[in-house]
């Protein structure tokens, strides 16, 4: 009986030291009311020093409260640590060790990818945690850290949690490394995760990742309007939001927006019935009262432009992913006809290089011995030009449409083309840019 009073106390005063730290938190980073407030407090002995599922936060009692005699700083941290996690949909991403795994894009094992991922999470909390220049999560850095933060920050990009698993799988981090860091950066147990629950229903983990995703697309909002000082008092947290809740397309439905409708050889199933061909073999041996067609409409790419930015701005390794996944799109045979007629062009300040495709082969050829022109500003207008001199001149008569690869800052034409125009954004921190309200916009990754 005395033990359980004691527990009862024990988890009694946790909550209060939960609720303290919400409650500092809140005092200075009121557009987190939401987030902060969307937990319930439960002591276990089991975790150190304290995790959360998205709706509850655990904890060991006296862990917890060494951490808040030591420096109730620390129980800031944490508390908004894993607001974080949640914000971002962290526990739900585990996925992405898996990814790299069947991809063969990395010689780690499953287990040091999940390691990574973890360890990847918690450094993208802590780092924005450290760039808050608010009082009551304010704290030294040790050297490694700072080090770490120096070598992330190195390409001037948005530092997300895929970004930094991206980056510290090409680190090639050996296992003491890779300790030392975990030990640095650990501030909260995983064991939570839905990944690492065997018991979760699925209902109930995709009801809270709507949740979280819903406070985050909110948080968004108020940052941009009402709250402007607070998201420069936080670091990248606006930039991370962005990235987080923009849109993510799939690009191969997205090239069939430029596929146009006609016939082909080839049986269609879809206007084929089967019940009065067989009726005709029963009745007459073998002779069907109905032949199936022998040609099928079906919507394709035929001619479209693919237009590829080559100014300082746009790095060729990324210049060099669009086209590969262009490629891969273009190559499938249910893609596009036999006989196509697609112009790859590539253009700065002026149209650079410009190349008809035909067919397969000549794409294959064209991958193969890819060379980019360029280097110089950023004119979208020239590119326009020449594919409207090919119009006028009768090289394209059923233009399907033009995509445009770029980083989006250049000059657009200010009238509105004939045909569809994409602008395709392959930029992980893509920032929105000024697109025409004539033109389509794709971020893909």
């Amino acid at each position: 009986m005395e033990k359980k009073e004691a527990a009862g106390r024990l988890e009694l005063l946790g909550i209060e030291i939960w609720k303290a730290a919400r409650d500092e938190l809140y005092l200075g980073m009121r557009f987190l009311d939401v987030a902060l407030c969307s937990f319930v407090y439960q002591m276990d002995t089991g975790v150190s020093p304290f995790g959360t599922d998205g709706a509850i936060i655990y904890f060991h009692p006296q862990q917890l409260g060494g951490l808040y005699r030591q420096n109730r700083i620390h129980v800031n941290r944490g508390y908004l640590h894993m607001v974080y996690h949640c914000i971002f949909r962290h526990m739900w991403k585990e996925y992405q060790a898996a990814a790299w795994q069947e991809d063969k894009r990395s010689d780690c094992l499953p287990d040091a990818l999940t390691r990574l991922w973890n360890l990847s999470c918690d450094i993208a909390a802590e780092h924005l945690i450290d760039g808050n220049y608010y009082r009551s999560v304010r704290c030294s850095r040790s050297l490694l850290r700072r080090e770490t933060y120096r070598k992330l920050e190195a390409e001037g990009k948005t530092l997300h949690a895929e970004r930094i698993f991206q980056l510290m799988i090409q680190w090639q981090i050996d296992e003491k490394g890779l300790t030392k860091l975990e030990q640095e950066f650990y501030v909260d147990d995983h064991q939570y995760w839905p990944d690492h629950q065997t018991d979760k229903k699925p209902d109930s983990s995709a009801a809270l990742q709507k949740k979280w995703q819903d406070i985050d697309e909110q948080m968004e909002t108020d940052l941009e309007t009402f709250s402007k000082e607070a998201a420069e008092k936080n670091g990248d947290l606006l930039g991370q939001m962005k990235i987080e809740n923009r849109k993510k397309h799939d690009y191969r439905s997205f090239l069939k927006k430029f596929s146009v409708l006609r016939e082909e050889m080839g049986i269609d199933p879809d206007s084929f019935d089967y019940t009065f061909y067989t009726y005709g073999l029963s009745l007459y041996g073998n002779m069907p009262l109905i032949e199936p067609q022998e040609t099928k409409e079906v919507k394709k790419i035929e001619e479209f432009a693919v237009v590829i930015d080559t100014s300082m701005s746009c790095s060729g390794e990324l210049v060099r992913r669009f086209l590969e996944v262009t490629y891969e799109v273009l190559s499938e045979n249910e893609s596009f006809f036999r006989k196509i007629n697609v112009r790859i062009i590539q253009c700065d300040e002026a149209v650079r290089s410009a190349v008809k495709i035909s067919c397969e082969k000549e794409l294959k050829e064209y991958m193969d011995g890819l060379t980019l022109y360029g280097e110089g500003g950023t004119d979208f207008r020239p590119a326009f030009e020449y594919v409207d001199d090919l119009l006028r001149q009768g090289e394209l008569a059923k233009l399907g449409g033009l995509i445009y690869f770029t980083d989006g800052y250049g000059i657009y034409p200010k009238k509105v083309p004939g045909y569809q125009t994409a602008f395709v954004f392959m930029q992980e921190d893509y920032q929105d840019a000024e697109v025409p309200a004539w033109a389509m916009k794709l971020v893909v990754t």
